[in-house]
């Protein structure tokens, strides 16, 4: 094969490489767990909450105990909402209100998830702690991994009591780009660009990262630190991607959550 053929050759093999990858991206980002709960366990119920694009999506619900605020938490790509149970012991043992999000697609429910939807999922979520009687000022937003996406996002739109990223990604292109390098990072059809939106969440921003991830590297920090330099940050010594479920990991969200000034203004029931 002469040189110009092979040139040819590897150029067509990366464009049919990089189209595959650019149509089947969302189920390589959003690997929903096939297994899922089909009841709330012991302390949590099954709620429902109706996004604007007119799907009725499964969360777990569990009110705040007097004087205490409610924790919405959006789990990581991977996992469903046996995860974020185990990944909020820390604060349900606090006396913290819990909203454990799931999201289209995942645990049974219906829709396909992307960056947009992720977003309405999360809208659905604060309007039903809005009914609930719980108030934004009330509510810290925690977000694991991809789910540091829709998190940031409720945090720049609504005034909550803090937003708080555990393991958390600068952009979707940037990890990806990490990863992948030959990939461009044009193709990456879903941004969740929270660095650009750090910097514009009123809310305190609490930023928790293992040292040994390799999946959402330090870099990754780093780079958010840059974004929000008054952010309180904890690195987690020999902590990887799995680190929302350590027992350190608990013990830091709580003290972060009692460490709020502000009591909340109302509790909930």
């Amino acid at each position: 094969m002469s040189l110009a053929r092979l040139g040819l050759f590897v150029l067509v093999l990366f464009v049919a490489a990089t189209a595959l990858l650019y149509a089947q991206q969302r189920r390589l980002i959003f690997p929903a767990p096939a297994q899922y709960p089909q009841a709330a366990p012991s302390g949590l119920r099954l709620v429902s909450t109706q996004t604007d694009d007119g799907l009725r999506l499964s969360a777990f619900y569990r009110a705040a105990q007097p004087g205490q605020r409610t924790i919405l938490f959006f789990h990581g790509n991977g996992d469903n909402l046996l995860g974020a149970i185990e990944a909020t012991r820390g604060p349900a043992a606090n006396g913290n209100g819990l909203l454990l999000v799931e999201y289209r697609g995942y645990g049974g429910n219906p829709g396909s998830p992307g960056e947009a939807g992720l977003y309405r999922d999360g809208e659905a979520a604060m309007r039903w702690l809005n009914d609930a009687g719980v108030a934004a000022r009330d509510v810290i937003v925690v977000g694991n991994s991809i789910g540091s996406g829709p998190a940031t996002e409720m945090a720049l739109r609504h005034d909550v009591a803090a937003l708080m990223l555990v393991s958390g990604f600068s952009s979707l292109p940037d990890v990806v780009g990490e990863a992948m390098p030959f990939v461009p990072r044009a193709l990456v059809r879903d941004r969740f660009d929270n660095a650009d939106k750090l910097a514009r969440v009123k809310a305190p921003v609490f930023l928790m990262h293992g040292d040994a991830d390799t999946l959402v590297t330090p870099a990754n920090l780093t780079r958010l630190r840059r974004a929000r330099p008054d952010a309180t940050v904890a690195l987690v010594a020999g902590a990887g991607h799995e680190l929302a479920y350590t027992a350190a990991a608990q013990a830091i969200l709580v003290d972060w959550v009692n460490g709020l000034a502000d009591p909340p203004l109302q509790s909930e029931s």
